[in-house]
């Protein structure tokens, strides 16, 4: 199996099978810390502990700033990417950083708007009802091709 993750506290994380098929997934767990939400390690190592011995690599977006974000957003994004990745690591598994520009060109969604990816997905997994879900369902999708991405170049 493989791991394939949206970092950040409105992303997700799924686990997919060799032959590509959704075995799971969890949106990103989240825990308020004064006023903003941070990652929740403990409950992205929760989730994923019961396939710790199955999982035979982790894709992992990698984030970068973006300009006009502001300084304090980009520093949650990037917490989250780092305890995300954190996680990961502790667990053993070994791990790819991929970039959006390489999973996105992949999948033929460089140019389309950000709902491509949910829309693509809803074609891929027409039984996923958690892909009908805007936000949450684009977190999961941009997991899932991030994964599909993945098994194709690893």
């Amino acid at each position: 199996m493989i791991v394939a993750i949206d970092p950040g506290t409105s992303g997700c994380i799924a686990v997919l099978s060799p032959s590509g098929s959704l075995v799971d997934f969890c949106h990103m767990p989240t825990a308020k810390i004064g006023k903003r939400n941070r990652v929740n390690a403990a409950a992205i190592w929760g989730f994923l502990a019961p396939y710790a011995d199955q999982v035979q690599h982790a894709y992992i977006e990698k984030v970068q700033s973006m300009p006009g974000q502001g300084v304090a957003s980009m520093f949650s994004f990037g917490h989250a990417a780092g305890l995300v990745e954190g996680v990961v690591a502790g667990m053993q598994v070994p791990m790819t950083l991929v970039t959006p520009q390489s999973w996105k060109k992949h999948h033929g969604l460089i140019g389309k708007d950000k709902d491509a990816s949910r829309t693509r997905c809803i074609q891929l997994y027409p039984n996923c009802r958690e892909l009908d879900l805007k936000a949450k369902g684009q977190a999961l999708a941009d997991a899932i091709l991030i994964g599909l991405y993945g098994m194709a170049h690893g």
